[in-house]
């Protein structure tokens, strides 16, 4: 370049002649010429395309190749090296592998796709699906956790699950549009199968129920993506692993579901405080507009579970999601509703709740509640030793105590009585069992009825009031008909 401004400059200030200039500086009169024409060097400018008579002939091959793999998974279409070695072997190409290298990368680029810059009006969002490992309890595992992102403030708000279920997709919507304060006007998703049942012909899609339900509930209006097009929803992508790199790493321990999303929750108000490049607001300032532009939200929030109907079998249980929930056995054989929340599931009959449990994610896990079975058990004694339901039940070491007295006093009949014991626990607490079980043993009335009694008089507060006589192993007090004389006794005198 600074060549190019002598030359220029002895011809045109000095005015100096063109062979004057070519040997003072030793340079072709025609560079001179060219220096002239140009004030930079115009650089090097192809009059015709590179030709390539090796790799010539074999180019349709290439190109056909590389458009059907345009068809194909992207983990199995072909490498510059697996089209080199396809070349060699089935066509009988005797060129090397780099200008087949080159000309596949060149390809390549050229079809990568372009996007054009969108502008996203206030009270929109987007919502996806993401998965990252957490430790909940001890217990290393993969937490599936749902992002809804509003693209005009960029304000975020994730929550995890156990599993990406329709529940789990209800309950985050839920949880952020009451995070958020207001419900979006539009939401845009991938076809996931919890919201799109069918893609129709035509573009349309059939929606599922429960979406269908909760979008009535909140009145939001919802645009699904085009299949396999995960830059539709860039957003919400881009928050996926935003709050993965940000929010769960290292991987996160909590005690339990609950406590890891409040801790994301606290991490989506600190995300608040950021000011985006380009923005001179913080990400919490111009959230304001999207608040205003949201719809308000309902009286009551949405239910968030799935509604099955179900039959209780033959042994008291239920089936939900591959698990079998117990009832108590006065319902066996009847119609009941299962209600799955994230964290419980509910059976109800009629307009009557009969069992609640914590929500299992196995597969054949089998979840008993003791207290369902212990009418049966009243009536089939025999089946106290062997009951799967009571297995693993931790009941004070009182309970086994009394156990043992009342089979070793009344022998069959004592299992019975314990198990009618037991069932005290339908209405009263354990503590209040404890207590009153402790209390029968120190006064060694080892009896139903003796445990009853002291327990409803530690209720009411008032004093045991136990006729002995229902006791016949107990000694009963002699006591002898007292005389005057007897008192002299206090005073020290024995009388004559």
């Amino acid at each position: 370049m600074e060549l190019y401004g002598r030359v220029r400059r002895a011809v045109f200030v000095e005015a100096k002649s063109q062979r004057e200039v070519a040997q003072e500086f030793g340079i072709a009169r025609e560079t001179v010429r060219k220096m002239l024409r140009y004030s930079a060097p115009p650089g090097y400018q192809r009059q015709q395309p590179v030709k390539k008579p090796k790799l010539g002939p074999w180019l349709g091959v290439i190109d056909a190749i590389l458009q059907d793999d345009q068809t194909k998974k992207k983990k199995q279409r072909h490498t510059a090296k697996r089209i080199f070695d396809r070349l060699r072997d089935e066509h009988g190409y005797t060129g090397g592998y780099t200008i087949v290298k080159d000309y596949v990368r060149l390809q390549k680029v050229r079809k990568q796709e372009m996007f054009i810059p969108l502008t996203h009006a206030p009270g929109e969002a987007q919502a996806d699906f993401g998965e990252a490992q957490v430790v909940i309890a001890g217990v290393e595992q993969t937490a599936h956790y749902l992002v809804m992102d509003l693209p005009h403030s960029d304000d975020c708000f994730v929550r995890a699950y156990p599993a990406e279920t329709t529940e789990a997709f209800q309950d985050a919507h839920v949880q952020a549009f009451e995070y958020f304060g207001g419900v979006p006007k539009f939401i845009l998703y991938d076809n996931t199968k919890i919201a799109v049942a069918k893609i129709l012909g035509d573009g349309e899609r059939k929606k599922t129920r429960a979406f269908c339900e909760l979008q009535s509930h909140y009145l939001f209006e919802e645009r699904f993506g085009r299949p396999g097009k995960g830059n539709d929803k860039g957003a919400a992508e881009g928050l996926v692993g935003y709050a993965r790199r940000n929010f769960l790493v290292p991987i996160p321990h909590a005690s339990g579901w609950e406590e890891l999303n409040q801790r994301l929750l606290e991490q989506c108000r600190k995300h608040r405080e950021q000011r985006v490049w380009g923005h001179e607001e913080t990400i919490g300032e111009r959230f304001e507009h999207d608040h205003a532009a949201f719809l308000p939200l309902p009286a009551t929030p949405y239910e968030a579970c799935e509604k099955r109907t179900a039959k209780v079998n033959s042994l008291s249980l239920v089936r939900y999601r591959a698990n079998d929930y117990s009832v108590p056995t006065a319902y066996g054989h009847r119609e009941v509703l299962v209600k799955g929340y994230v964290h419980e599931v509910v059976i109800a009959c009629g307009s009557e709740v009969i069992a609640r449990h914590r929500r299992s994610y196995e597969r054949e896990d089998m979840i008993f509640h003791p207290l369902h079975y212990l009418a049966l058990l009243e009536e089939k004694i025999r089946a106290l030793d062997q009951a799967a339901p009571l297995a693993g039940w931790e009941l004070p070491e009182c309970f086994l105590h009394l156990r043992r007295l009342l089979e070793a006093r009344l022998g069959k009949h004592g299992k019975r009585e314990y198990v009618q014991v037991l069932r005290l626990l339908e209405t009263f607490t354990v503590t209040e069992v404890t207590n009153a079980i402790r209390d029968a043993l120190h006064l060694s009335t080892i009896s139903l009825d003796a445990v009853k009694h002291l327990l409803l008089c530690r209720i009411e507060h008032r004093p045991p009031r136990l006729d002995l006589m229902q006791y016949p192993h107990l000694p009963l007090p002699q006591v002898a008909t007292t005389q005057p004389g007897d008192y002299m006794a206090l005073l020290g005198e024995v009388p004559a």
